[in-house]
């Protein structure tokens, strides 16, 4: 049996974007180590961001439109973002934060909503 479209398309998306934040964002902890380093290691793990992005996006078109499947990877981004930006790196969000992503949530359903 497998999976639907929507399932796998933002399964991979969401893996995806672990990839990329930690390969854009994870080097903020070490601030002494080498930028030729980190942006060598930030490449290596920008692999694997790719390697399930680009499936990702095969999958979901046709079923997703390019638009749809652009704003459902900038949604999971922020989440994945939020989450990092708390969890990992320590930096609170603050009130202005979530009404960013609020208004951004807005832009989704805009996207998504039959007219």
């Amino acid at each position: 049996m497998s999976l639907p479209v929507p399932v796998v398309t933002i399964g991979l998306l969401l893996a995806s974007n672990i990839f990329m934040t930690f390969a854009w964002y994870g080097h903020l902890k070490f601030k002494t180590a080498p930028l030729i380093t980190v942006i060598l290691i930030s490449w290596g793990i920008a692999f694997f961001e790719y390697v399930l992005q680009v499936p990702a996006n095969r999958i979901g078109h046709g079923h997703f439109s390019a638009a749809e499947l652009k704003t459902i990877q900038e949604v999971i981004t922020l989440s994945v973002f939020a989450a990092f930006s708390v969890l990992y790196l320590k930096e609170p969000l603050a009130w202005n934060h979530l009404v960013g992503f609020a208004f951004i949530g807005f832009g989704a359903f805009f996207i998504f909503h039959k007219w």
